[in-house]
This record gives C-alpha cells, sequence and structure tokens, in this order.
C-alpha cells in the first residue's frame, strides 16, 4: 500500500510541477484515489487540514488586496522617483520596497501589488521591466520567510511546530532546551538579504540614466488598509503570549481585521472586494496538499525520509548542511509548499532520533526552501506571476534572464544566512 501511495503522491506531484495551471485538478484526483482505495477514510481529511493556516493565508490575502487599494504603495514609489536617483538605485529601492512588504504580506499578493507600480514606472521612463522584475520576484522570496506571515511555507512551519509570531524575531531558550534565547530567523534572513542585494545592484547598475518629467502624483485613497494591516501585525505579536491557549487565535485575528476591512470598503467607499483577486487557487492547493502529506504520514513514509537522512552521517552540521541545499535546489524546480510540509514532519522525526532540538533544522529547512525558488522562474509562485505579468504586456523572460539574477542571488543569501544561523545557535 505505501508503494501505491507514493506512485500516487508521484505523479500528483509532477502534475503540480510541469502543469502549474491544473494543479488543483492533479490533488484532488490524488485524494480521490486515497477514498476510493481505503487508504484515508473520508473523517480522516478533517484531521489533516490545518485552520490556522487557511484562516491566516486568507485574512492576509484579503488585507494585501486592501493595501493595495489603499494606494500607498504607489505613492512611496513616487517619492522615489522624484529623488532622481540613477535608474540601478531606483530598481534596487523598489526591490527593498517589495522585501519589507513581502515580510508581512503573503509574497504572491505581494506581486500584485507592486507589479503595476514597476510596470507603469518602467513604461513610462521606456526601460527593460525584465531585471526590476526578477529582483522584485526573488526579494520577496528571500523575505517571505522572515516573519511568520510571509509566505505560506513560514505559515505552514509556525502551525505546525509550536511557533508563533514572536518566535520569528526572539527564540525564547524554553524552547531550545537552554537557559536563555537567541535570535530569531528574522535577523538571519536580514543578513542574507544584505548580502544579496549587493548581487541585485550589481546587475542593475548596467541599466540606462533616465530623463525624468514631471507628472501628477498617485494619490492616497486611504490610511484605513495600512491601519489595519498594523493592527493585524501588533495584534499578531501581543496574541503569541496567548496562543498556547486558544491555538486559533492567529487564523481569528487576521479574518476579523480582514472583515472589518471589506466592511469598510462597503460602507465607506460604497465597493465589493473583487473576490477574484484573492489567490483561491493557492487557498485549495493547501487544502489538497494537507491532504496528500497526511496520506504519506499515515503510510510512514515521512518516517522513512527522517531515516534516510539519519543514515547520511551522525554529524549535526552535515546533516543540517544536507537539509539545507537539498531544499535550495529541489525547491528551484518544486513547489515549495508540499515539499515543506512533507519536509517538517520527517526533521522532527530526525531530531526525535539525533536527541537534539529541531529548530535549528526547520529553520535551515525553510530558508533553504523559501530562497531555493529563486534560482529558476517556475519556483515559486510569486516568480511564475511576475513572469506572467511580463509576458501579458509583451515582455518575454526566457529562462536564463531569470537564472542569471536568481543564482548568485539565492546562493549568497542561503550561505550567509545559514552559516550565521548555524554560528549562534550552535
Amino acid at each position: 500500500m505505501k508503494i501505491f501511495t507514493l506512485i500516487i503522491f508521484f505523479i500528483a506531484y509532477v502534475g503540480i510541477v510541469l502543469k502549474r495551471e491544473k494543479s488543483l485538478y492533479f490533488v484532488f484526483s490524488a485524494i480521490f484515489l486515497f477514498l476510493i482505495f481505503r487508504i484515508i477514510e473520508f473523517w480522516e481529511i478533517l484531521n489533516f487540514i490545518n485552520y490556522n493556516v487557511l484562516g491566516i493565508f486568507l485574512g492576509t490575502s484579503i488585507l494585501s488586496y486592501l493595501f493595495a487599494y489603499s494606494g500607498l504603495p504607489s505613492h512611496i514609489v513616487d517619492k522615489i522617483v522624484e529623488r532622481k536617483y540613477s535608474t540601478g538605485i531606483i530598481f534596487l529601492l523598489i526591490c527593498m520596497i517589495t522585501s519589507i512588504i513581502s515580510a508581512f504580506v503573503e509574497n504572491v499578493a505581494t506581486i500584485m501589488i507592486m507589479g503595476p507600480i514597476a510596470l507603469e514606472f518602467t513604461k513610462k521612463y521606456k526601460i527593460n521591466p525584465i531585471p526590476l522584475f526578477v529582483g522584485m520576484a526573488i526579494s520577496s522570496n528571500l523575505q517571505g520567510c522572515a516573519t511568520m506571515i510571509g509566505d505560506s511555507p513560514s505559515i505552514i512551519l509556525a502551525m505546525e511546530s509550536n511557533l508563533n509570531f514572536n518566535d520569528f524575531f526572539y527564540m525564547p531558550g524554553y524552547k531550545l532546551g537552554q537557559n536563555s534565547g537567541k535570535p530569531g530567523i528574522f535577523f538571519f534572513v536580514q543578513f542574507g538579504a544584505i548580502l544579496s542585494f549587493f548581487v541585485l545592484y550589481l546587475f542593475f547598475r548596467k541599466e540606462k540614466d533616465i530623463h525624468y518629467q514631471y507628472e501628477e502624483k498617485h494619490k492616497i485613497n486611504s490610511y484605513l488598509p495600512t491601519f489595519l494591516l498594523i493592527l493585524t501585525i501588533t495584534s499578531l505579536a501581543i496574541s503569541s503570549f496567548f496562543q498556547d491557549r486558544f491555538s486559533y487565535f492567529p487564523a481569528v485575528i487576521c479574518l476579523t481585521y480582514a472583515f472589518f476591512g471589506i466592511l469598510w470598503l462597503f460602507i465607506k467607499k460604497r465597493e465589493k472586494i473583487n473576490m477574484k483577486e484573492i489567490d483561491w487557487e493557492s487557498f485549495f492547493l493547501l487544502i489538497g496538499i494537507f491532504i496528500l502529506i497526511g496520506s504519506l504520514k499515515k503510510v510512514g513514509f515521512i518516517k522513512d525520509i527522517a531515516n534516510f537522512l539519519l543514515k547520511t552521517g551522525e554529524s549535526e552540521f552535515k546533516i543540517f548542511l544536507m537539509i539545507v541545499w537539498i531544499s535550495v535546489f529541489i525547491s528551484a524546480f518544486v513547489d515549495n509548499i508540499p515539499y515543506t510540509m512533507a519536509m517538517i514532519s520527517g526533521v522532527k522525526i530526525l531530531c526525535s532520533n539525533l536527541n537534539t532540538n529541531p529548530y535549528i533544522f526547520l529553520f535551515g529547512l525553510l530558508i533553504g526552501t523559501c530562497v531555493g525558488g529563486n534560482i529558476t522562474p517556475i519556483g515559486a509562485s510569486c516568480n511564475v506571476i511576475s513572469v506572467g505579468i511580463l509576458r501579458k504586456n509583451g515582455y518575454k523572460v526566457n529562462f536564463f534572464d531569470f537564472v542569471k539574477i536568481g543564482f548568485p542571488f539565492s546562493i549568497i543569501s542561503v550561505l550567509g544566512a545559514t552559516l550565521l544561523l548555524w554560528f549562534v545557535y550552535k
């Protein structure tokens, strides 16, 4: 039964990689087969799904839509252009803004916010937008693992590993089995980001200078969506102290502020939220993949992964490096959501066998998985979205155009972040 389950899962996984636009068909067809052949029971599906992840994802997606509607991101870019920096510096600053937003807003939503702004800027000054869009996508991916709500793998890791919002900034000693705490993953990601932004600048500095022209600036429609986003982040930080008592606290917070945002839009602006702008495909893909990974756990495959890693050697540093770099190169070509879900359980079992704290390995896994998607245009959802926006506007991005920027950016950022992580935690 285990072999049959793996074959079905493998076919679904290949389908997700090769036909991303039809991934839901592959995932739910596999689930249907699991049910037909009694690999799982229907009632088990409800236990496999992590409802906290779904609530956080949906809530932050709605808040991202409202943030874009507010007009604040466009206004910030206008202020940068006003300074009359060189094109390379403007590109770098736009990527930095994208990365900051992406630390607190889901990656795909971040690109949907910043993409039209970047496209308008490059069209206005007749600049090739491809380097800028690649830079925005990979900057977004990098910062997505810096906080609990930055990207789907971060949300999944937090909810599956007893991490709260504050743990991404400061890991308390009792969770590490030590007397004192350590800096959270946020700071190691920032170290990797500083190194990798030097790589971006080497590419951006080649861009031709632009002739500035005055135009009416974008207006800010309202500060309320930004205020709601700040309140969400603040509330998540506070909720970390109560999450043990009510595990669905993070999801309730995100959905509550999203509801107030929708209500404000309808009553004050007389508009309805465009539900088509919400990433429903990723939402239902998360549900399906939770069920697939739950099925793999049930047949014992996740335990097999842990045992394989354990056999590679008893050196914790060697195993740590393997987890990081295997994750980097696998995530360069396959969707990081199912991979992350599968590996979290495997790493936990591995660390239990090694009798060591799992969080350094889990943080290494998250960095490798999120940043590895930067290497190729198919490695992460926001890469696909970025390339899609360019294609719709007549710009063709070939594989090498993306890799020549994404590969050095990924290697430098992962190397810097993970080595510092190991040095501080060990």
